[in-house]
């Protein structure tokens, strides 16, 4: 089995009222190339009549978001003319490349009514020969992502992007990120091998696990040293995990804000084009 280097908590980091967990970056552990960042917000009821989300219109460069809607929805909307609510369930993958201004608010609907959230956004690297690619956009719904049960059915992993077991992802990654969402029933068990020369993400949103004969509980990050293939995981309790895999770049690595480069000119550069409008316009 692959053996773990150590366990990280995740960081509360609230953002104004919203309820936010960080396991990435932290101090001692900046990203598991090329997964740079996960936040994880909520899980927190909102009332009827709420201001939703925060993330009003912002810019990325260099860079991808992939979001996973566990409870209540989101609403994505950019300025090269994508716009989705995608409910719990399902997940939203924008590449942010060469440049593009998008927004992540709550729906008119969940504002009005409220109920339960929680949400999380990872961030993924895009290799120098990728920053500037065309900006893409897609949300898929619950239905949308293909699933596989395991363990006589207390096992259902969402393959997201990659594949599993011959099963593609909903998601084609430029980059060939494997991501999953898997969710257990207390008891059940399932293996699988990923490949030496790949980081391994590996996060508890509810819940607690065994893996590798290790605990890791809500809030925990497992990180792995690369030096086998076996992860073995049985739930103590009921549990959600997030499971990504990726060949690592081994480049260098400046983020600034929205925008992840290479250098500190690209970034400088970035913030050129981005307040001379070469990201475009923002339009509501």
């Amino acid at each position: 089995m692959r053996s773990i280097k150590k366990i990280h908590k995740a960081q509360y980091r609230p953002i104004g009222d919203l309820v936010t967990y960080s396991p990435l970056p932290l101090a001692q552990l900046q990203q598991i190339d090329p997964f740079l960042l996960l936040n994880h917000h909520g899980p927190q009821v909102y009332e009827a009549d709420n201001d939703g989300l925060p993330f009003g219109p912002h810019p990325h460069r260099g860079m991808e978001t992939v979001t996973f809607i566990i409870d209540g929805d989101i609403m994505h909307q950019d300025n090269a003319h994508h716009k989705s609510v995608i409910f719990a369930g399902g997940i939203q993958w924008m590449t942010a490349g060469r440049g593009v201004i998008h927004s992540e608010v709550s729906s008119d609907a969940f504002k009005k009514e409220g109920g339960n959230m929680e949400i999380l956004q990872m961030w993924l690297n895009l290799p120098a020969s990728l920053k500037m690619t065309e900006p893409y956009y897609k949300g898929f719904q619950e239905s949308e992502i293909p699933t596989v049960l395991l363990d006589k059915g207390n096992v259902r992993i969402q393959v997201i992007s990659g594949e599993w077991d011959g099963i593609k992802g909903a998601h084609k990654s430029i980059t060939n990120v494997h991501l999953y969402e898997c969710h257990m029933k207390a008891g059940a068990s399932f293996k699988t091998t990923i490949p030496i020369d790949q980081n391994i993400f590996f996060y508890a949103v509810r819940g607690s696990v065994i893996v590798n004969n290790s605990k890791a509980q809500k809030l925990d990050l497992v990180e792995f040293n690369n030096d086998a293939e076996e992860l073995n995981i049985e739930a103590i309790e009921d549990s959600i995990i997030i499971i990504g895999h990726a060949v690592p770049f081994n480049e260098p690595t400046v983020s600034y804000g929205p925008f992840v480069m290479n250098t500190e000119d690209e970034i400088q550069q970035a913030y050129k084009d981005y307040r001379a409008g070469k990201f475009g316009k923002w339009e509501d």
